[in-house]
Order: structure tokens, then sequence, then C-alpha cells
């Protein structure tokens, strides 16, 4: 069940983003289809996380600490960008038409990821909010 989160919740997150930003297109001849397209992207850019962005942080910590995290925000967008490029040399019908619809789709999907992963807990249940 732990799995299955880690890969639909990205999903669900790009999903949110694809429908806010306008140069995020995903194509498809059905929902299934597009379902699909969305779960492949999840885990592209999953690996590309796990395995480009602690040396994009170790090679740039200085970058990080001269601009207090906030280039961050560009090392996904420029991620985000770069796992539409895998997707079209794979020929997965997802594509970003440049860095800025990148950057704010990055800041979309890291949000709607973070809200998402309040929600349900590792075990996959609703977590009980009290105020």
């Amino acid at each position: 069940m732990k799995l299955l989160l880690r890969i639909l919740i990205p999903a669900v997150a790009l999903f949110v983003a694809h429908l806010l930003i306008s140069g995020i297109e995903l194509t498809g001849h059905s929902d299934a289809k597009k379902a699909g397209t969305l779960v492949i992207i999840a885990l592209i850019f999953g690996v590309v996380n796990a395995v480009l962005k602690p040396i994009i942080k170790t090679v740039g910590c200085v970058f990080y600490v001269l601009t207090l995290g906030l280039i961050g925000l560009v090392v996904n967008g420029l991620l985000l960008w770069f796992c539409s490029w895998i997707a079209g040399k794979l020929s997965i019908p997802f594509h970003i038409t440049g860095f800025e619809p990148a950057f704010f789709g990055a800041i979309i999907v890291g949000v709607v990821g973070w809200v998402l992963n309040l929600i349900f807990d590792e075990k996959g249940v609703r977590r009980v909010v009290r105020v």
C-alpha cells in the first residue's frame, strides 16, 4: 500500500498541475490512457529525483545556502522539464512547453504532494486532524 501511495500521490499532483498550468500537455485518447501516462511520468519523476537531486544538492550546496533554498524551486522545475524530455524520447504523450510551466508546475506538484501526504499516512488511511 505504501508503494502504491508513493506512485499515486505524484500522479495526482501532476494531474492537478496539468489542469492549472496551460504549458503542461497531457494527450491521450481516453481517460485510462491519460491515467497510465500520469503513473509512468510519476515513476520517471521519482527516479529522476532519487538519482539526480542528491547530486545536484551536493554540487550546488553553496547556491542553496546563498539563496536560502530558493534555488530548489528552480532545480525542481528543471527536473520536471527533464522528465518531459525523457517522456518525449520514450514517446510518452506528456510534454512541458518551456521552463516557466515547468517551474510553476513543480511548485504545484510539491504543494499538492505535500497536502496529500498530510492527508494519507504511510498505511494509506486518513489521519484525523484535531484542532
